[in-house]
């Protein structure tokens, strides 16, 4: 039967030859294994593992996650992004140390329930933490199955969400359920990879579509092609004397709840000229009050849906003034306010 042989050569494969180190695997603890996993919602391992480490080392238990400051905490969480995750971190933190008063709960709809939690992260603590028998079905474990099976169904259509959570729950070894998930999710990461997968030293190989009907490339098969926008930010860094201009990001779109500087105006699909950025300085400041000090290169963030080009008109204030929706700050109080990545990248670049 090419389900048991599946599971079987797969546990056997994580018992014998799976080696792939990761500092909350095999991790019993239920906040720990929550934590990793938000962490490692659109993010590589690689990327992960010194974010976990430290948010470990400053919040080891739920109590001390639940207690933080918000903007700590995203300072903390800079440079990983969607911040929508870390915002759900400390709902979700909050809510089990004051209404369960600290107790993970120990059932899958109770943890499916979790603000910020989906189906897969909640498969992945209960099998992890509890043993109990839910599949987890990732990017990894999709792939897997696809080629294994030949399952031509595109992995991110609705009957195919449904096929492949259906058939990786039948394939799960029930008294092994923690094993079993870690060992689909290693395999898809370190053998049958997105690209050049390890085919040679697969355990699997005798038995996959993909690999004897030379179809490697073609599985899995997806429905939609993403469509990219491109953004174009353009930022006065207000200065005077040692103090900067910062205000924190409330729109329920992308960084909210993160520092940035003030925009000429709303963020646009078109790209301006420098001498149209300038022009706009020049209408909203009387021309004796300011000094352009400099204009910075476009800097660019890769977001999953869409490019955002950030440039970066550094001004000088002649007289400090009150300016609606945000604050003066020193510069030195600039290391402990979480900005997103891009603007990051210029502060550590260029910003004096």
């Amino acid at each position: 039967m090419k389900y048991s042989f599946f599971t079987k050569k797969l546990l056997e494969w994580n018992k014998k030859s799976n080696f792939r180190q990761m500092p909350w695997k095999n991790e019993p603890d239920p906040y720990k294994i929550w934590l990793s996993e938000i962490i490692l919602q659109q993010t590589r391992v690689e990327q992960g593992w010194n974010y976990y480490n430290n948010f470990i080392k400053n919040y080891p238990s739920i109590h001390n996650l639940s207690n933080a400051d918000d903007n700590e905490v995203f300072k903390l969480w800079e440079g990983l992004g969607y911040y929508n995750r870390c915002k759900n971190l400390l709902t979700t933190a909050r809510y089990i140390s004051t209404e369960l008063f600290g107790v993970f709960p120990k059932t899958y709809e109770e943890v499916l329930s979790l603000k910020g939690i989906g189906p897969y992260t909640a498969a992945a603590i209960v099998s992890f933490a509890y043993g109990l028998p839910y599949a987890v079905v990732d990017g990894n474990v999709t792939r897997v199955l696809s080629r294994f099976f030949g399952i031509k169904t595109p992995i991110d259509s609705t009957k195919g969400k449904v096929e492949f959570t259906v058939l990786a729950q039948e394939l799960l070894d029930k008294k092994q359920a923690g094993k079993y998930n870690q060992a689909i999710m290693d395999f898809g990461a370190t053998i049958c990879k997105p690209k050049s997968p390890l085919c040679d030293v697969c355990c699997l190989s005798e038995e996959c579509y993909a690999y004897n009907k030379n179809k490697i490339n073609e599985l899995p098969q997806k429905l939609k092609s993403i469509k990219i926008k491109e953004r174009w930010f353009y930022y006065l860094v207000l200065q005077h004397k040692d103090k900067v201009y910062v205000k924190k990001r409330i729109a329920r779109d992308v960084w909210q709840n993160l520092y940035e500087f003030v925009l000429i105006n709303e963020e646009t699909d078109q790209q301006l000229t420098e001498a149209d950025v300038i022009k706009k300085i020049e209408s909203k400041f009387k021309s004796n009050s300011i000094n352009l000090k400099k204009i910075s290169d476009f800097y660019k963030q890769k977001l999953t849906h869409q490019t955002i080009h950030c440039k970066f008109f550094i001004l000088e204030i002649k007289k400090l003034e009150k300016i609606k929706n945000g604050e003066w700050v020193d510069k030195s109080q600039m290391k402990k306010l979480a900005f997103p990545k891009v603007i990051v990248n210029y502060l550590n670049q260029e910003f004096d």
